[in-house]
């Protein structure tokens, strides 16, 4: 029950983090609505986001964390420090020459992104200010990404998991601070919005870094120089660039295209933000815990364990995803009703952010698999395969997002991106199967049927309590609202443990056991 426990660890730290930020997010529709400066915020923070998923968490620890658990296991910890440090001088000199270049190049940064927002002067304007201010957060993401992979190869998997919650505790105070003030010129609201964003970014930056320090792990400082485990790295995350990132170049893609219509940016943003709770807490958990076990008991030789965690991996993901998958798809509107309708965010930015999140919830399986089973490639080493599928995936949602676009809007875009997830870790799995680097167990296969099945039948009560509480989820005042959806959700918890326990589809009474004898 190891690999659930740190799951567990990683997992409650992501939900921390997530439940948090639906606070900065009901502060920020309530600040910005779906406007402009929402549009304008939208852009601006996914573009450090972009890249550091890309170069940082993407590329950076599909290719750190394999190459610096060979040196721990072969070199010990003088040899690990010693590789440590010159990946991180050079890390740190291509951060500050793209931080610079970001700078100057920054308009037309946003006009690549974003072209419809050429249309408008006074937001493209604002997007390149914000931009600007907020860039450097990549610095600190990156760095983070570089520590916490240090961190999570000696099982210490807290600090990073911890450490997003101080971004959202960072701007709820600052969103907090604009509402009690009465901010309203957008210029200066979307300053203040970009400084949180990098102030968030240090103090995250800060909680890794003192726990790197009560590890007793020091990084030395070297002048930046290719060396050959420079060059390896670079060898292994180029190809991990496309790989790691084939979600956030997909939604790049999207957001190109949709900043063609009028608030469908904000639009995709707040749906993205919540089909990203159970993509969170789930796939990223287990992205971040398994990819240094797997590497471990590759290099130790051990294949039945490697089989053994990446099916119980599986097995662990799909329990808690299938069922959060249908509830995104049952009941959308009176989930964003609920959590954003107010003040500037309207029942008409309501419904659209609905029709989005339905049709990311079919994606929501297919994103958390990609979790699962890339480490199984990364463990070897091999980041090509997967950039070659990533590309597939890439070519698959550019075509279906303007193909889309001109009949369903946005909703299409999320439906691109949702086909794009499905082909792409259909590849993984498949070449992973055909290479004998998967076999799923009889066990496996049973708990998945019976899960889906308890899946269904959670939809079903989903749906006919939410026509029962629509009065309530819908009218009223805000308490009643929050707690008739705080009930709805109850009710699929509960419907969905009976049958997977019963059923033998999930034994979630002995994960709990295991999570208290941890804690005892």
């Amino acid at each position: 029950m190891s690999l659930v426990r740190n799951f567990a660890t990683v997992g409650g730290a992501t939900l921390l983090s997530r439940l948090l930020g639906f606070v900065r997010d009901v502060l920020l529709a309530a600040a910005v609505g779906a406007g402009p400066v929402a549009d304008a915020f939208v852009v601006a923070f996914r573009l450090p986001n972009l890249f550091r998923r890309l170069f940082a968490e993407g590329a950076f620890n599909s290719a750190f964390i394999p190459l610096f658990g060979r040196k721990v296991e072969e070199e010990g910890d003088q040899g690990a420090r010693q590789f440590a440090g010159e990946i991180g001088a050079a890390l740190l000199l291509c951060l500050l020459v793209l931080t610079a270049l970001a700078q100057i190049f920054m308009p037309f940064v946003v006009w690549a992104l974003a072209p419809g927002f050429v249309a408008d002067p006074e937001k493209y304007d604002l997007t390149v200010l914000m931009a600007r201010i907020a860039f450097p957060y990549l610095i600190f993401m990156s760095l983070l990404a570089f520590i916490g992979g240090i961190l999570n190869t000696y099982h210490r998997f807290a600090a990073a998991a911890f450490a997003p919650v101080m971004l959202n505790v960072v701007m709820s105070l600052v969103l907090g601070s604009v509402l009690l003030t009465g901010v309203d010129d957008n210029m200066t609201l979307g300053t203040i919005l970009a400084i949180g964003v990098t102030v968030g970014g240090i103090v995250q930056l800060l909680v890794v870094i003192i726990d790197l320090k009560r590890l007793g792990f020091r990084i030395p400082v070297f002048r930046p120089r290719y060396t050959n485990s420079a060059k390896r790295l670079l060898a292994l995350g180029i190809p991990g660039v496309i790989a790691g990132g084939v979600t956030q170049i997909n939604i790049a893609v999207g957001q190109i295209i949709a900043s063609m219509q009028e608030g469908a940016n904000a639009l995709l943003y707040f749906a993205d933000r919540l089909y990203q709770l159970p993509l969170g807490v789930i796939g990223i958990a287990i992205g971040v815990v398994l990819l240094p076990s797997l590497t471990r008991q590759l290099r130790a030789g051990e294949t039945a364990a490697y089989q053994h965690s990446l099916n119980r991996a599986l097995e662990f993901s799909l329990v808690l995803t299938l069922p959060a998958a249908v509830a995104l798809a049952v009941v959308p509107h009176e989930i964003v009703s609920v959590l954003f309708q107010r003040v500037r965010f309207d029942a008409q930015a309501v419904d659209g952010t609905a029709a989005a999140l339905m049709a990311f919830s079919f994606g929501l399986p297919a994103f958390v698999l990609n979790k699962v089973f890339s480490p199984g490639y990364f463990a070897r080493e091999d980041t090509k395969t997967p950039m070659k599928f990533a590309v597939v995936g890439m070519v698959v949602n550019v075509i279906l997002s303007i193909v889309l676009f001109p009949w369903l809007m946005h909703v299409g875009i999320a439906l691109a991106t949702t086909l794009a997830g499905w082909v792409n870790t259909a590849l993984l799995i498949a070449v992973l199967w055909k290479r004998g680097h998967f076999k799923p167990d009889f066990s496996l296969l049973r708990r998945l049927l019976l899960v889906l099945m308890a899946s269904a039948v959670m939809g079903v009560s989903v749906h006919f309590t939410a026509i029962f509480l629509a009065p309530y989820l819908s009218d009223g005042w805000l308490l009643v609202r929050a707690a008739s959806l705080g009930l709805l959700v109850l009710v699929g918890v509960v419907t969905f443990a009976l049958i997977a326990q019963l059923s033998g589809g999930a034994d979630l009474l002995g994960m709990a056991k295991a999570l208290r004898r941890r804690n005892t």
